[in-house]
């Protein structure tokens, strides 16, 4: 028989087929490795949308206020922008509108607020920026949208009130008067900004006409908010944070420190003045604090343990992010990485490489005055609509303990020393009790140029406000930021509060 012809036999009983398995058979035996697959992607895809939509509910202020974002202008096409308020009703910012409709942005107190509230054309800043979503989103009634269609106008954009003071404003204001500087004002309980206030400024009215002028400019600062912006050294203020850091390396012992000033100390190379060359004679830690004795904090600056030092400056968050929600600058401070005694010492006293801003003094002023809890600072209390409706209300809240109870009532006692028998003695004796810390920060090879500090608060027993000053060239602190605080403490409490 031909060969094609023969029928293929059955196989032998016991004998194994060779021929392939069958189309069905190899699915079968990949089908749980596709299952998995499938699985896996379908999983992949679902945590994907997930992602998706809640980046989207939690972050549409975000994606909103992006400059890439052309919601905006589909926003601004149907609403104008809110009104702004100080926290007594008084308008900071608002939209006029003329007869034909047009828009303008206004801002009643032009200069007082320039960098506080900010200004929305050429970008945005200050209150402008961070509550931008707000103000161009609307949250009027069904009614009166149906209403303003019909009629072929916008709609109202919702209120910010803000937490700023008009009056505190206007005294902190008058009294940095012709200097360059800053100052702000915060609650102590609650870290709402009461007052911010830098000079130069700008009229917020005119920045369409001056900002080419403004641009052009290389040594203009006027935009620059030297609140939070600002970098400075910040002088024998920084002394409280030594202090902190000897309190900490002795806190059996500390009051048990005695030093004798010549007016001058001496390391190596290096050699640190007390101010003017003062001499303070036999001085203690207190009395070392309250005199501001240069030379004894150097002293104690150059016996610390510079990575036990190194960790306090972090938790009062140098060299870190602030939990703020404006721009700001971050404070810088070294004592650990290839730091000489020279810039030890200076770093003790607030020298050297030491930069903060006036917002982040105030914030660890305000956590002594607080028990060491740091409130975060913010300004912007609540949102509402044109008929008055709370949108959404923002609440205090705590950032964290900079330094313990403990701590923090050693270091008020400390600071109203310095009120009481210090360099901050125009501020007692008055109707409601201060304490603070004085600092003359040289910030040139010209010894006698100095910025003037103040940092404090009041009242001692159960604190209010604080007030971080700095008045640019001025001299010393206590000569020059003390009367500025005594005046805004007594626009404060002598308002009847």
């Amino acid at each position: 028989m031909p060969e094609k012809e023969k029928k293929r036999r059955p196989a032998a009983p016991g004998k194994k087929t060779s021929h392939k398995k069958s189309r069905s058979a190899r699915y079968s035996a990949n089908r749980p490795e596709i299952i998995v697959t499938c699985c896996f992607f379908g999983l992949l895809f679902t945590a994907l949308i997930g992602y998706l939509s809640y980046f989207t509910a939690t972050s549409e202020e975000e994606m909103i206020n992006n400059s890439y974002n052309s919601r905006q202008e589909i926003l601004l096409s149907r609403n104008y922008r809110g009104t702004i308020y100080s926290r007594d009703g008084d308008v900071l910012a608002e939209t006029r509108l003329d007869a034909d409709q047009e828009e303008s942005r206004a801002y009643p107190y032009g200069k007082l607020f320039a960098h506080a509230v900010g200004y929305s054309t050429k970008g945005r800043t200050g209150i402008e920026a961070l509550a931008n979503y707000y103000l161009i989103n609307t949250n009027t009634s069904l009614s009166n949208k149906a209403a303003n269609d019909i009629a072929g106008i916008k709609n109202p954009g919702d209120s910010v009130y803000t937490t700023l003071d008009v009056e505190l404003q206007l005294v902190a204001d008058d009294q940095l008067n012709i200097y360059k500087g800053a100052i702000v004002v915060t609650e102590v309980s609650t870290g709402k900004i009461l007052a911010m206030v830098s000079h130069p400024g700008f009229d917020p009215n005119e920045i369409g006409a001056i900002w080419d002028s403004i641009v052009e400019d290389e040594d203009s600062s006027v935009l620059l908010n030297r609140v939070t912006q600002g970098q400075y050294p910040p002088g024998s203020t920084f002394k409280i944070v030594t202090a902190l850091e000897y309190i900490r390396e002795n806190p059996d012992t500390y009051n048990e420190y005695s030093y004798q000033c010549n007016g001058y100390f001496s390391s190596g190379t290096g050699r640190i003045n007390c101010y003017h060359g003062t001499n303070h004679g036999q001085v203690g830690f207190e009395s070392s604090f309250a005199k501001s004795c240069n030379s004894s904090f150097a002293n104690i600056g150059v016996n610390l343990e510079q990575q036990s030092f190194e960790e306090t400056l972090e938790e009062l968050l140098f060299n870190r992010p602030l939990p703020v929600d404006f721009p700001y600058s971050e404070s810088k401070a070294n004592v650990v990485d290839r730091v000489s005694m020279n810039e030890l010492m200076q770093t003790s006293i607030g020298q050297g490489r030491t930069q903060i801003s006036p917002l982040h003094l105030n914030m660890i002023t305000s956590a002594i005055a607080n028990g060491g809890i740091l409130m975060k600072p913010y300004a912007v209390d609540r949102v509402e609509n044109d008929e008055g409706r709370i949108v959404k209300a923002f609440e205090p809240s705590a950032y964290g303990s900079l330094m313990t109870g403990e701590e923090a009532g050693i270091l008020k006692g400390l600071m109203e020393s310095v009120v009481e028998e210090g360099t901050g003695r125009k501020l007692s004796g008055l109707s409601y009790t201060a304490a603070g810390k004085t600092g003359s920060a040289e910030y040139n090879d010209v010894k006698e140029d100095s910025h003037a500090w103040f940092t404090g608060f009041a009242p001692v027993e159960n604190p209010e406000i604080c007030v971080t000053i700095i008045v640019e060239g001025a001299g010393s602190g206590g000569d020059y930021a003390v009367p500025i605080a005594r005046r805004i403490f007594d626009a404060y409490f002598n308002d009847g509060r």
